[in-house]
């Protein structure tokens, strides 16, 4: 399998790219940003590039790549809503129409997140954007899904690069094992988020639909542990 990873320097890109790394099925992974990862690896090859939209920038080609994991974005905390759909929605779809004109077999996975809006008509701002972003993916014509996780815990020393998460986590950190006896399916281990996009790019794994929460991300990465 041949996989564009978008978002590796975040928490849950860089979780989805160990994960990759680590996984035998998994035979390349072009990671696309803006940013360096500092990571070395014969499977990894980085595009370091301002717009990372720009896919002939990048050197792809299409018909070469199995899935593309969409782990790129931002917190809509303190953004308009035209700031934050050109960072989300408009971005998103960028990278997402030509995959799809010229690759109708690829697996598209993005995440989006728990209260998404698929009305796109709620009160929340940054649930509306993702629900229209959502929408319009599953419109393309490629295997799609919506991975909607809720609490993404990291582990195995995957950081995160955002200075808010980082706070958070330190914060809510020790009441992370509270949460998951209460509500175990709410907390996703951030192995699990790469494990669970794997399967779901993997032929013959029976995916309970298109848009996935926390229970069917943390069943598919378990799924994908035990295989």
């Amino acid at each position: 399998m041949n996989v564009i990873l978008f978002g590796a320097t975040g928490m849950i890109g860089r979780g989805v790219l160990r994960e990759c790394l680590r996984d035998d099925s998994v035979d390349s992974v072009l990671a696309i940003g803006r940013t360096p990862l500092g990571v070395s690896h014969p499977k990894l090859r980085e595009s370091v590039q301002q717009d990372p939209s720009d896919l002939a920038a990048a050197g792809v080609d299409p018909a070469g790549y199995d899935a593309c994991f969409f782990c790129l974005g931002v917190s809509s905390l303190g953004m308009k809503e035209e700031a934050y759909r050109r960072v989300t929605y408009d971005l998103t779809l960028a990278v997402a129409r030509p995959l799809a004109a010229a690759n109708p077999g690829l697996t598209f996975v993005y995440v989006s997140g728990v209260g998404t809006d698929s009305t796109e008509r709620g009160r929340s701002m940054w649930a509306r954007v993702k629900g229209k972003t959502e929408n319009d993916l599953l419109e393309l014509p490629f295997r799609a899904y919506m991975f909607r996780p809720g609490i993404v815990q990291p582990v195995r020393g995957v950081p995160s690069k955002a200075r808010i998460t980082r706070a958070v986590y330190a914060v809510a950190g020790p009441l992370i094992p509270l949460v998951r006896r209460v509500a175990p399916n709410l907390v996703i281990p951030s192995e699990a988020m790469g494990r669970a996009m794997i399967a779901v790019a993997t032929p013959g794994t029976e995916v309970p639909g298109h848009v996935l929460g926390p229970a069917d991300i943390n069943r598919l990465g378990e799924s994908r542990d035990q295989a």
